[in-house]
């Protein structure tokens, strides 16, 4: 009776679990992509020359860093509603402004990790572009970064995997993601416990999919 009941739970609830976890992987996706191309910039603005670029990228870094992504998320949302024209309802939408606070709060963790992966490249790298008649700019993209990147692709991989999880927050101003649909369906069957244990299970699975897939890829890029 207990298994038949589990099935039925399932059956019934599946599809609004799944509708959850489509929408959930949608903003983790969106807050890495963009998350990693604030983050390049951010990273190279803090390695550089200028002092100014310096200075901005680290106070940003550390305000973000120092702060909860809920707070954040309740700033960009709340603060953009207000400024945004109302007509402009793709920019006012929940998802857009959760995607945006997600993706300035990756930002500042995707930097910090760039960062250390181009500080990982040994020097003598560039120096040795330099001398094949590359500028600066063209050593940085063509040489420094790839490699790089090679190298913070596990850390990249943590924080795709930690912006899934931190991504059921969103729930509170409306987004319906995963956490969104196990709330709902407590809240339809009265039941404190279950709806969250499926919910849970779910983020598992993702995150541990997400995991092993990557782990796959890192060992094969060890041995190219």
């Amino acid at each position: 009776m207990g298994i038949m009941n589990q099935i039925s739970f399932i059956e019934r609830y599946l599809p609004t679990y799944l509708n959850g976890a489509i929408t959930t992987i949608e903003l983790s996706i969106i807050g890495v992509i963009l998350g990693f191309t604030l983050g390049v910039i951010l990273a190279l603005m803090k390695i550089s020359k200028l002092k100014i670029f310096n200075i901005l990228s680290s106070v940003y870094i550390e305000i973000v860093r120092g702060t909860p992504m809920l707070v954040q998320i309740m700033i960009v949302y709340f603060g953009l509603k207000k400024i945004i024209p109302e007509q402009f309802t793709l920019l006012t939408a929940p998802m857009f402004l959760c995607a945006l606070s997600i993706s300035l709060n990756s930002a500042a963790y995707i930097a910090e990790i760039i960062r250390s992966g181009i500080s990982s490249v040994d020097y003598g790298q560039m120096e040795a572009a330099r001398s094949l008649g590359l500028n600066e700019k063209q050593a940085m993209r063509k040489i420094i970064m790839p490699q790089a990147i090679k190298n913070i692709l596990p850390a990249l991989v943590n924080e795709f995997i930690t912006l899934i999880k931190e991504s059921s927050i969103t729930y509170t101003v409306g987004v319906g993601e995963l956490m969104y649909a196990g709330k709902s369906i407590s809240s339809g069957t009265f039941e404190l416990v279950r709806p969250f244990i499926f919910t849970a299970c779910i983020y598992f699975i993702m995150t541990f999919s997400l995991s092993k897939a990557m782990g796959r890829l890192e060992r094969r890029l060890a041995n190219d």
